[in-house]
C-alpha cells in the first residue's frame, strides 16, 4: 500500500511537516517494498489559496491510499476523501516514527478536518 507522509525533508529521518497543503514535501512510501519517493510541494508553500486542494490532487495522482500528517483543513480533507484517500492526523516526530505508529495501528483515520483553512 502506498502512503503519503507530509515531510520537512526528503528522507525517513526528516520531521513530519504538521501542515498538509503547505507541507514542504510528501514522501510516498510503499509499505510492500519500503520504497520511498519524495515529491516536492514547493509550488504550494506560498500559494495565496487552494494549497490544500492542489496538494490533494497531486497526491491522488500517486496512487496513495492514506495520508499521514499533523493537521488537515476542510477543503483538503474533502478532496482527499473524494479521491478515496484516508487522512490520519496527529502524526509527529520523524517520518520513520509516524510510519511505525501507523503500522502498529496507533493512528486511526480522521472523520473530518481538524483545523480551519489558512492556518500557519
Amino acid at each position: 500500500m502506498k502512503i503519503a507522509v507530509t515531510s520537512q525533508g526528503t528522507t525517513l529521518d526528516d520531521a513530519v511537516d504538521p501542515r498538509f497543503g503547505r507541507a514542504r514535501y510528501f514522501l510516498v512510501v510503499d509499505t510492500d517494498d519500503d520504497s520511498v519517493e519524495p515529491i516536492s510541494n514547493e509550488v504550494n508553500l506560498n500559494a495565496a489559496q487552494g494549497a490544500g486542494i492542489q496538494s490533494a490532487q497531486a497526491i491522488s495522482g500517486q496512487g496513495v491510499k492514506a495520508v499521514l500528517t499533523g493537521h488537515c483543513g476542510p477543503k483538503a480533507f474533502r478532496a482527499l476523501a473524494a479521491a478515496g484517500i484516508q487522512v490520519h492526523t496527529g502524526a509527529s516526530g520523524t517520518i520513520r516514527e509516524a510510519l511505525a505508529a501507523f503500522k502498529a495501528g496507533g493512528m486511526t483515520a480522521a472523520d473530518s478536518a481538524d483545523v480551519e483553512g489558512h492556518w500557519a
